[in-house]
This record gives structure tokens, C-alpha cells and sequence, in this order.
């Protein structure tokens, strides 16, 4: 019997068949690999360029020295290209802010929760008004003790406490705390 010359052993094509789609799998793969690796290295460098410069991280955090601020004194630091108050409070804004009924405040919370604990006598604010971004003048609300009256925004009215809470006016919130930590007894890090 002849075979017929066009004709294969049907293991044969079979065998060709799995060998040229195992060949192609992996040539697939290897060329899908290569790809991502590819695009991984053209696309580093672009999310790369999106951090923050040098000079932009050395505006992020400073630091401030509070030993030359006397009881009863604000002073006003720039950080991130906005005010921050700082206050060193006297035992009477303290206990003006504690004896608040927090459950009446708009934005409820205590004064506790506005200070580090063991450093009571620091109050650390943005001094950006949370209605409309105007800076509040410190002093000057109704609400504080008699050297010391909170702080009022005369853009439109909004009156904060001696801890920074709204007590009346447009304003939603509190004036934010920032981020801050103590280095030393005199020495705040603020962001």
C-alpha cells in the first residue's frame, strides 16, 4: 500500500499543531511582557515629574520658635503661602473655651481636641475665615474672655471663640488645626 504523499500521520499534525500554538503562546507572552516593560519605562519618568520640586517640600513644613511669645500673645506665621495663628494662652482662655457647651456649637467639638494634650496653653490655627478664605482679626469676636475676644472676620461677620470654633455668622466650620508637632517645650514643626 502506497500512502498518499499529501497525506500525514494524523499524531504527526497534532503534534505540530500544539508545538506551533506553544510557540505562539509564548512568543505572545514574551512580546506582551516586553510591551509593559516598555511602557513602564516611558511612563516612569513622566509620573516622576509630577512630585513635588525641592523648593515646593522645604515650603511644606516649618518651624517655629515659640519661647519669645509671652502669655496672652498671637503671632502670625506664613506657611504654605497662608497664615497659621498661634496663641499662647492664658489659664482664662482656657477655661472661657472648656466651659462651652459643645452641644450647641455648629461645629461640635472640644477644646481638648483643638490642642496637644500637655501643651494646653498652645493654640495652633489657620488663620483663613472657613466661609470665604478672608483672614480673621484676632481680638475682636464676641466671644472670649475680656483681654482676649476670639476672632472676628469683617468680610462678613463670622465670630470664633478663644479655641477658633464658630459661635455666629456664615462660617461652616471651625478654624482648621494643622498639622503640627511639639520638638521641644519652645519648638512646634507645623505640617
Amino acid at each position: 500500500m502506497s500512502q498518499n504523499p499529501n497525506s500525514s500521520s494524523p499524531t504527526h499534525e497534532t503534534h505540530d499543531e500544539q508545538n506551533g500554538t506553544n510557540r505562539r503562546d509564548f512568543m505572545m507572552l514574551t512580546a506582551g511582557a516586553l510591551a509593559a516593560v516598555g511602557g513602564a519605562s516611558v511612563a516612569w519618568p513622566l509620573i516622576d515629574s509630577m512630585n513635588p520640586a525641592a523648593d515646593v517640600l522645604a515650603l511644606s513644613s516649618i518651624e517655629v520658635d515659640l519661647a519669645p511669645v509671652k502669655e496672652g500673645q498671637t503671632i502670625k506665621v506664613k506657611w504654605r503661602g497662608v497664615p497659621v495663628f498661634i496663641r499662647h494662652r492664658t489659664k482664662e482662655d482656657i477655661e472661657e473655651a472648656r466651659k462651652v457647651n459643645v452641644s450647641e456649637l455648629r461645629d461640635p467639638q472640644k477644646d481638648e481636641e483643638r490642642v496637644q494634650k500637655g501643651h494646653d496653653q498652645w493654640l495652633v490655627m489657620v488663620g483663613v475665615c472657613t466661609h470665604l478664605g478672608c483672614i480673621p482679626l484676632g481680638g475682636a469676636g464676641d466671644f472670649g474672655g475680656s483681654d482676649n475676644g476670639g476672632w472676628f472676620c469683617p468680610c462678613h461677620g463670622s465670630h470664633y471663640d478663644t479655641a477658633g470654633r464658630i459661635r455666629k455668622g456664615p462660617a461652616p466650620k471651625n478654624l482648621t488645626v494643622p498639622q503640627y508637632t511639639f520638638l521641644s517645650d519652645n519648638r512646634i514643626k507645623i505640617g
